[in-house]
């Protein structure tokens, strides 16, 4: 299967900041071809619910349970159609995660984080720093967000403002 769209969330924090996720990113979500989570999920059933769309990749973040930090990995590389894909939580002060977590890979494509809330969208050099936001979860941002990112020639990411 040739994957060319993927969606992206982090921070979801279900069910202690919401019940569940928005309605409009479930249907966005309908539309893609593998899903990346960047941790603070808080409990399994949405990662349950997650791969009954389609193929899930999840890291643990620093608010998880004790039974989703034992379940999935701190951090993964996933491949894509030819790229990797560094996936992490991340760590630190909010303003300095993208330079925190630049450290945890070496040779990847794109690192997908989150623990800012903040979406972030920026290639530096030559790898693609990604930050969907929180879809739940506006804390530490002007709005609610996911991500998609495209596989083509190169990845592209697209942050996708909830109203």
């Amino acid at each position: 299967m040739q994957i060319k769209k993927i969606g992206v969330i982090s921070d979801t924090h279900i069910p202690k900041t919401a019940p569940d996720l928005p309605e409009s990113v479930y249907r966005e979500l309908q539309n893609v071809d593998m899903i990346l989570h960047a941790g603070d999920i808080d409990e399994m059933a949405l990662l349950e619910r997650l791969q009954k769309i389609a193929p899930t990749h999840a890291v643990y973040g620093n608010m998880d349970m004790p039974e989703v930090k034992a379940a999935l990995l701190q951090k993964e590389i996933i491949e894509v159609e030819g790229f990797k894909i560094g996936l992490i939580h991340g760590y630190g002060p909010r303003a300095r995660v993208a330079d925190a977590v630049a450290k945890e890979f070496t040779r990847v494509d794109v690192i997908v984080f989150g623990h800012s809330h903040s979406p972030f969208n920026e290639k530096i050099k030559k790898t693609l720093f990604f930050n969907p936001g929180s879809p739940t979860d506006k804390v530490f941002a002007a709005y609610n967000s996911f991500g998609i990112l495209e596989v083509g020639k190169e990845i592209t990411g697209r942050i996708v403002k909830l109203s």
